[in-house]
C-alpha cells in the first residue's frame, strides 16, 4: 500500500513538473529570457496628429455575458492611430499596402537609439547620422535587414495629449524626429527595413513637407509610431515582431510590437 501511495504521488509530482515546465517553455519562446511589448494601450484617450472635435475612437458595446451571454463591442477608429504602422502606400502611390509587406520584414533586429539626452533642452531635435555613427561605436555596425527604432523619451509625456502634441499658439507641434540625412544613410548605408520611434511621427513635429516619410516610404521601409517602453529593451540584440491588423488597401493600421529579448 505504501509503494502503491509513493508510485502515485511520484507520478502526480512530475506530471505537475512536466506542465509548468511546458508552461515556462510556452511563455518564453525559443530561448529568450523576456518579452518587451512596445505597445501602447488603444483607448479614448490616445494623442492623435490633428485634433478633432468629435472623437475619434468610438466604442461600442453590442453584447453582454450578463443579457446574451457573451461580451462583444463595435469599434471604429482611424489607422494611424496608437502604436500603429505605417505602409510604403502611406505616401508612395503604387508600393505595398499594409495588407502587403511581406511577413519576412515584420520580424527582424531591433536596434534602439536612445538621443533622451539631446532632446531634454530641443523638442525639435532631429536624428542625426552622428547619433547613428556613436550607437555604432559602442555596438557594432547596424546589421543589413533592421528595425531602428528611437528612444527620444516622449513617451513620458503619452498620458497628456497636450504635452505629447506640444503645439505652440499658432498649432505647430513640437516633438522630435528623423532628419532626412539620417533616414537616407540607414537606407541606403545599411538597408533597414523599417523606422520607429516614440512620438507621433517619424518627421518632426513642425516638419511641413514630411520629408522622411516622402523618401524611406518610396523605399519600400514601413514606420512604426508611438511605440512604447523602449527604455525596457535593449540597445542592440533583440528580435523585433511587429504585428499590424491585415487592412486589405490599408495605409497603416494599429501594431502590436514585441521586442523578444536573449
Amino acid at each position: 500500500m505504501k509503494i502503491k501511495t509513493f508510485v502515485i504521488g511520484y507520478v502526480l509530482a512530475l506530471a505537475l513538473f512536466l506542465f509548468a515546465q511546458r508552461h515556462t517553455d510556452a511563455a518564453q519562446p525559443g530561448g529568450f529570457r523576456a518579452i518587451v511589448d512596445l505597445t501602447h494601450t488603444v483607448n479614448a484617450k490616445v494623442p492623435t496628429f490633428e485634433v478633432s472635435e468629435k472623437p475619434v475612437y468610438q466604442v461600442k458595446t453590442v453584447a453582454t455575458i450578463e443579457k446574451d451571454k457573451y461580451f462583444l463591442r463595435n469599434i471604429c477608429l482611424p489607422e494611424h492611430f496608437g502604436t500603429h504602422i505605417d505602409a510604403p502606400a502611406h505616401f508612395a502611390k503604387g508600393t505595398w499596402t499594409v495588407d502587403q509587406i511581406p511577413p519576412e520584414r515584420l520580424i527582424a533586429p531591433l536596434v534602439v537609439l536612445d538621443v533622451t539626452a539631446n532632446v531634454k533642452n530641443n523638442s525639435d531635435y532631429q536624428i542625426s547620422v552622428e547619433d547613428i555613427a556613436r550607437w555604432e561605436q559602442g555596438n557594432g555596425q547596424i546589421p543589413p535587414g533592421a528595425v531602428v527604432i528611437t528612444r527620444t523619451g516622449w513617451d513620458s509625456r503619452w498620458n497628456s495629449a497636450k504635452n505629447y502634441r506640444n503645439a505652440d499658439a499658432k498649432g505647430v507641434m513640437h516633438f522630435p524626429g528623423y532628419s532626412s540625412d539620417a533616414a537616407k544613410f540607414l537606407v541606403e548605408g545599411r538597408n533597414v527595413l523599417g523606422l520607429g520611434i516614440d512620438t507621433l511621427s517619424i518627421d518632426h513635429g513642425p516638419s511641413k513637407d514630411f520629408a522622411v516619410h516622402q523618401y524611406t516610404l518610396a523605399h519600400s521601409l514601413y514606420h512604426l509610431e508611438n511605440v512604447a517602453n523602449l527604455d525596457r529593451a535593449p540597445t542592440h540584440g533583440a528580435i523585433v515582431v511587429v504585428a499590424p491588423m491585415k487592412l486589405e488597401g490599408g495605409s497603416g493600421g494599429p501594431v502590436r510590437i514585441f521586442a523578444l529579448v536573449r
